[in-house]
């Protein structure tokens, strides 16, 4: 329908038409089917953003298979975790990270490996260029999954949260109307394509409207002022405009063109709100959306957007406020946050137990967060239930840094906290009991986790103290060290 239309325009300049991207999405589905990979199978992929990288997320759906992206920061401990769970058929991974990724697949038992760079170069580009540029789309049910993307859990160890094809069809379908995407709009698109935001709902909204891209590989401050001016959307996490407000090289004019600018991933400040719109006369428009349920709410493109709220439930879907009994609260009292709709994912990966505990009787998915719904129906985020850090867009889990902080030598105890950042929204930082006699300092630690975890998942700062201050039930009183530190980084 759109085969003659650019459909994304690098940083570089080079355009890549629905055509191409159609061609190359089929060589990709008829090697992967060719090699014997499976409708159901899961494909991992850990490689940097590219044109390529979005074909073979394209060819996962066509060939049926599951997409499994994760985050080209994750070390060799992280991948021997995910690829033993999520049990892939293939992996695709980028050349320079081959020798260590085989290792793992080996000890995995999962034969097939395959390199792409963000470059566009590789064995799968290789060994896929010969083959037909024709592939029979695999019929799948609206049940069927799509996508297992993993999400840090409060024990420690990551979920496998399952997605499927009417999970991601009835989002987008829900974000297009709500936002009004059509065949004339361009997307500034700097985010990245492991996670819901970039993958899902930038790139989504982009397909079934027919629109365009403006692809920048990585959020580059010079380059989105530089690309603002042909666009008519932007999306972005809250970090990405308070880098706009920082400098003076942003203005009004850079965004003449714009309709929406769209932020999500992470709490927007209303500062960040209402110097926005000073600046340059537009409203950032609030969505609230995590990785079981694509996107919940959105504050409306016509109409009043409120600051420090999300906005109401998006067509289709349902939210409510409930206590800790389940009871359903009135309106603007604070409580749990509930959500219901064809956007909810169908369960945890090998975690059925964990997937019957989060989901009501009635199929309301317990999102961990606590909010408030107003008389006018938006929906505000006043906290988390869950002990969770959102930094740059990404959720951290600080159990998993605490166990690994507390298996170095000369840890005693440690408790991992997230502070207010100015970049990047919450800061990560561990505070640290060590034993007696131990000499492990700061950069010590950091280097360490460095050295093992994703790099957004690095404490920014160590802090040591003598013990941690506990409750009457011997539980860190993680709200006191959040107010002590709250300073940190201001």
């Amino acid at each position: 329908m759109h085969a003659n239309k650019e459909l994304l325009c690098t940083e570089k300049n080079k355009s890549y038409y629905y055509s191409d991207i159609d061609w190359q999405s089929a060589r990709f589905a008829n090697f992967l089917s060719n090699a014997g990979v499976k409708p159901g199978d899961r494909i991992s992929v850990q490689v940097d953003k590219s044109p390529q990288a979005l074909c073979l997320y394209l060819a996962c759906l066509r060939g049926g298979f599951v997409f499994h992206p994760l985050n080209p920061a994750f070390q060799a401990t992280e991948l021997a975790y995910f690829l033993d769970n999520a049990e892939p058929a293939a992996i695709v991974c980028d050349s320079t990270k081959e020798s260590i990724v085989r290792k793992i697949a080996t000890a995995a038992g999962i034969e097939r490996l395959y390199t792409l760079n963000a470059t566009g170069q590789g064995s799968l580009i290789e060994q896929s260029e010969s083959l037909s540029e024709d592939f029979l789309t695999v019929p799948r049910n609206k049940d069927d999954l799509a996508a297992l993307l993993y999400s840090s859990g409060t024990t420690g160890f990551p979920k496998g949260v399952m997605l499927t094809h009417g999970n991601l069809l009835s989002n987008t379908e829900a974000l297009v109307q709500s936002w009004e995407f059509t065949k004339d709009d361009r997307l500034l698109h700097a985010l990245p394509i492991f996670h819901v935001h970039g993958l899902f709902v930038a790139i989504g909204c982009v397909l079934l409207s027919g629109a365009n891209m403006h692809w920048i590989a990585s959020y580059n401050l010079e380059q989105v002022i530089e690309s603002l001016p042909e666009c008519t959307v932007m999306m972005g996490v809250p970090s990405y405009y308070t880098r706009l407000l920082a400098t003076d090289q942003f203005t009004a004019d850079n965004c003449k063109h714009i309709r929406v600018f769209i932020s999500g991933s992470a709490p927007l400040l209303k500062e960040t709100f209402v110097q926005f719109e000073n600046r340059t006369g537009h409203q950032i428009l609030e969505r609230y959306g995590m990785t079981e349920t694509n996107m919940n709410t959105s504050n409306p493109l016509h109409g009043i957007r409120k600051a420090g709220t999300v906005g109401p439930p998006l067509p289709k879907v349902e939210a409510r406020i409930t206590n800790n009994n389940g009871d359903l609260l009135p309106t603007n009292e604070i409580g749990n946050l509930q959500i219901r709709g064809p956007n909810v994912f169908v369960g945890y990966w090998k975690m059925p137990e964990k997937t019957a505990e989060d989901f009501t009787e009635d199929g309301f998915f317990n999102t961990g967060d606590q909010g408030q719904i107003d008389d006018d129906g938006y929906v505000s985020i006043v906290g988390r239930t869950k002990d969770m850090v959102i930094t740059g867009g990404l959720n951290v889990y600080p159990k998993e840094i605490e166990l690994f902080i507390d298996d170095l030598a000369g840890v005693k105890e440690s408790a991992v906290i997230g502070v207010p950042h100015p970049d990047f929204g919450e800061g990560v930082v561990a505070i640290v009991v060590r034993e007696d006699g131990s000499t492990l300092d700061e950069y010590g630690i950091i280097q360490a986790t460095k050295e093992n975890l994703a790099n957004y998942k690095v404490p920014k700062r160590v802090i040591f103290v003598d013990e941690l201050l506990r409750n009457t039930m011997a539980k860190v009183q993680k709200n006191i060290l959040r107010k002590t530190y709250q300073n940190l980084f201001s």
